[in-house]
């Protein structure tokens, strides 16, 4: 980072007065800070790492104080960047601003398979830590188990489960699948039985994989309650909005079976709750049904959460779920994005596989693709229905799909048209930087921001035309919201 580009990012903190995914701010005006051990690594376990910025005060509104020495301050800086494990290598850079020493330490990425980065003195289970908004927060045991799975090459889908005998597995749905396996591979042919399922992780050491429960079991939930569908329609745009006669779902069901009929039956429960529109051709006159959502993209959205969830003992108490909203459906995978890919590798890149076994299996029952062809197929399908681009989210414990049908862009000029009736101007527009619910309070000439979340805001939130600055902390007092270009 060159000096002008440091003084560039003061501003930037100073105008809109909160720290970022990627910035933390330290005053260092007296010494250097005690313990920067979390931020280290949480900015190092994170792919875009991070800077932190000595010399500004956050309890003086961001004003530059300076630091006492930049000498000493980077000396040590990197003493405690020497304490994690693996070491950090911070990148320092100075300026003069306002008339005082300000500096920046660039916190690079730790590679994926050194992670987690750590505080040696506290060890790897307390002493690691990620990054959500503004703030580090401790690791989980799964987050921790995620990084030590991927370097070490472990499939949670291959595991035996002791509890599981061959007489829980349907035998004709085995043979039917070593069959097509044998016409793929000739060689399997010349082998036993016994070897052939070792071979196509049926089994490990004779005993049933998870990936085989899921797929031959006659009933899966039987040995894992959660590890099925949970699906309700919500009468509203978020949860817990009411409908008629105060009604929380207007339909919901728990879903079991082998991964084949959970599919099956999530396609059915949509289906159901899909509002259809008859279009007539004007040339032919013919009448044609076009459901609300394409059924393509809700069944690749599914089939990829129900197999590239993650299966580890951390999250078998957690079902995929399936949520129906006004404009939209979400769809939960326990299990963030494995390995090196990222959000806006997916469809583009191939991905490392979490579980390789059971998509293996699952492609050959269900017919499904296994050749990282599910995410371009939802995009083509949404595009051909006329909506608007699926988001995929990767949170901390989890992977969401949302699909967003029609209503979506009518709410979203609904709501701006009568920003622009009631104040003869565009919010959206108004808010290409950053803002607070008071600013915008009195750009509405609104007292009540109550009424102004309710109304206003919150409408664009849930369709993502609007973002927050701090999404993980959204009543935080340095919350600010702007336009999703």
């Amino acid at each position: 980072m060159l000096s002008e580009e440091l003084i560039e990012l003061v501003e930037l903190v100073q105008k809109q007065k909160s720290e970022a995914q990627v910035i933390e701010v330290k005053a260092a005006h007296v010494d250097c800070p005690k313990r920067l051990y979390d931020t280290l690594s949480s900015f190092s376990n994170q792919d875009i790492g991070g800077i932190l910025i000595f010399g500004l005060d956050e309890q003086k509104g961001f004003e530059a104080v300076g630091v006492y020495s930049l000498q000493d301050l980077q000396k040590k800086v990197t003493e405690q960047c020497n304490q994690m494990e693996p070491a950090v290598r911070a990148v320092f850079t100075f300026a003069v601003y306002k008339g005082v020493d300000v500096c920046s330490a660039e916190i690079p990425a730790v590679n994926l398979s050194e992670r987690p980065c750590y505080y040696k003195g506290s060890g790897k289970v307390k002493g690691s830590y990620v990054r959500v908004g503004e703030a580090d927060h401790t690791m989980t045991d799964y987050e921790i188990y995620s990084y030590e799975a991927y370097r070490k090459h472990l499939h949670d889908d291959e595991r035996p489960i002791d509890r599981a005998t061959f007489k829980i597995l349907d035998a004709g749905k085995i043979d039917e699948y070593v069959r097509n396996m044998k016409s793929e591979r000739p060689q399997f042919a010349r082998m036993e039985t016994e070897q052939i399922y070792e071979m196509l992780n049926i089994t490990r050491d004779g005993v049933p994989t998870l990936a085989a429960i899921m797929n031959f079991c006659f009933f899966p939930q039987g040995i894992f309650p959660q590890l099925g569908i949970t699906a309700v329609v919500v009468p509203g745009y978020e949860i817990g909005e009411l409908g008629e006669e105060d009604v929380r779902f207007t339909d919901n069901k728990r879903m079991g079976g082998t991964i084949a009929e959970m599919v099956n039956d999530a396609i059915t429960f949509c289906k159901r709750n899909m509002r259809v529109k008859t279009i007539v051709d004007s040339f032919t006159g013919k009448r044609k049904d076009k459901s609300e959502y394409p059924i393509n993209a809700i069944r690749e959205a599914v089939l990829n959460a129900l197999i590239h969830r993650d299966y580890s003992v951390h999250s078998e108490g957690t079902p995929v779920q399936i949520d129906f909203f006004k404009n939209r459906i979400e769809i939960h995978s326990p299990g963030n994005l494995y390995g090196r890919m990222t959000v806006e590798q997916l469809g583009y890149a191939r991905p490392d596989l979490r579980n390789p076994a059971l998509a293996t299996m699952t492609e050959s029952i269900t017919e499904a693709e296994n050749r990282y062809s599910g995410i371009p197929t939802i995009r083509r399908e949404m595009k051909e229905f006329g909506l608007r681009e699926p988001v995929f989210e990767n949170r901390r414990n989890e992977f969401i799909v949302t699909l967003y049908n029609g209503e979506t862009e009518q709410l979203i000029t609904d709501v701006t048209d009568q920003y622009k009736e009631n104040n003869g101007s565009d919010l959206l527009e108004f808010c290409r930087e950053p803002k607070t619910r008071g600013e915008i309070s009195a750009f509405l000439g609104v007292k009540t921001q109550y009424y102004v979340m309710d109304k206003y805001i919150n409408p664009l939130l849930v369709t993502k035309a609007l973002a927050m600055t701090v999404p993980n902390k959204p009543k935080s007092k340095l919350q600010k919201y702007y336009t999703v270009s």
